[in-house]
């Protein structure tokens, strides 16, 4: 058996004039072999730049195009793969995009292995030891609070009891910041837990400090990402003196970023995303990282469904994780193949072949671009 053909695809929902928020551009992988079985991955990243990573012409054995790795090699090898593909991309660098790259890869391997042998991803990491996932919402705040308190109140009917807001901004804009959540929590009550996703935007340790005071009377359940992600010494400052939870860790690559980020921050949660941060093999590692250092796993995910599919079949398998981002977005890419469900706020795993997913061709072929 031998993969024969490599296909990145590159989605975007809006016009190149257009500014795209979470979730309305996306990077695709297809791995297919001579068996006519093909798997799918996914990397939540700069999809122009990782579709370059597959097309562009090998120079030599540290800067070769990912597909010319790929080709010929036995999908079932999947730990040789990786292996393989990580030297061949050396004047990449070691981190960043080139790992979203990778992560698509090995996404894409375990969905394919899954189907060769008529198992989930769950199986092939280990096996599932659960049947059901604790779901908390996340979305983007409308510009318009009364919308943005509609939503929450809609979310909290469908049954999740922690909901999670951020994007277009939001932490960067003051009394509307406040007035935001102020809105949700009059709507939902004090029964629903509230974290905000700041996406670093709250810059250094006395600023974050200072704002925090601002949504004290919330009663956060975590703030995520108040600043950058290397800014290690902030984030320990915070989580010490903060009395809510702090968390961060979506943009982190490969265990050695994780092991540092886990050991100097002090987060309560650590946050990473399955595309991102190496793919299935790597976030193996990163939760045994995260049990050795008394964090918290949570995985981040504001993708597609696929994202989702994926991060459940890790979840199934995992020791100690059981919480899964369920992702409230409302671009038309969200739905590039078949929904998790979600009912109740819970999850139930499905006993899939691979992860479970038929992709909407209709989507892809609507907005791909070539």
């Amino acid at each position: 058996m031998k993969i024969t053909k490599v296909e990145p695809i590159w989605l975007r929902a809006k016009a190149f004039n257009e500014p795209c928020e979470w979730g309305e551009d996306a990077f695709i992988l297809k791995i297919h072999t001579d068996t006519g079985l093909f798997g799918v991955g996914e990397s939540d990243s700069a999809p122009a730049v990782l579709k370059a990573m597959f097309t562009q012409p090998s120079t030599h054995g540290s800067c070769m195009g990912l597909s010319e790795v790929l080709i010929g090699q036995d999908p079932r090898n999947i730990s040789k793969i990786m292996d393989d593909l990580f030297e061949a991309s050396a004047y990449y660098g070691r981190r960043g995009a080139v790992i979203h790259a990778l992560s698509a890869i090995d996404i894409a391997l375990h969905d394919l292995v899954g189907k060769i042998y008529g198992v989930s991803v769950a199986t092939l990491l280990g096996g599932a030891r659960r049947e059901y996932l604790n779901a908390y919402a996340t979305f983007i705040p409308d510009r318009n609070i009364q919308n943005t308190a509609k939503r929450a109140l809609e979310l909290k009917n469908e049954g999740f009891k922690l909901l999670k807001f951020g994007g277009d901004g939001f932490g960067a804009k003051g009394q509307f910041d406040i007035d935001t959540t102020r809105a949700i929590r009059e709507v939902v009550g004090d029964d629903i837990k509230l974290s905000i996703d700041l996406v670093g935007l709250w810059k250094n340790y006395g600023y974050a400090k200072e704002r925090f005071n601002d949504f004290a009377e919330f009663n956060l359940e975590w703030i995520e990402e108040p600043v950058p992600s290397e800014s290690m010494d902030c984030y320990a400052r915070l989580s010490q003196s903060l009395p809510c939870k702090i968390t961060g860790g979506e943009a982190l690559a490969t265990k050695w970023e994780f092991a540092e980020f886990c050991k100097k921050s002090r987060v309560a949660i650590v946050q990473p995303d399955l595309t991102r941060c190496g793919g299935f093999l790597v976030m193996k590692e990163v939760e045994q990282i995260a049990l050795d250092n008394g964090c918290e796993l949570v995985p981040h995910g504001f993708s597609t469904q696929i994202l989702l599919h994926a991060t459940a079949q890790f979840l199934a398998s995992s020791k100690a994780c059981n919480l899964i981002e369920y992702s409230k977005s409302t671009s038309e890419l969200f739905n590039i193949c078949n929904a998790l469900s979600c009912e109740d706020g819970v999850v139930k795993i499905s006993d899939c072949v691979g992860l479970g997913i038929t992709l909407n061709e209709e989507i892809i072929k609507k907005y791909e671009v070539k």
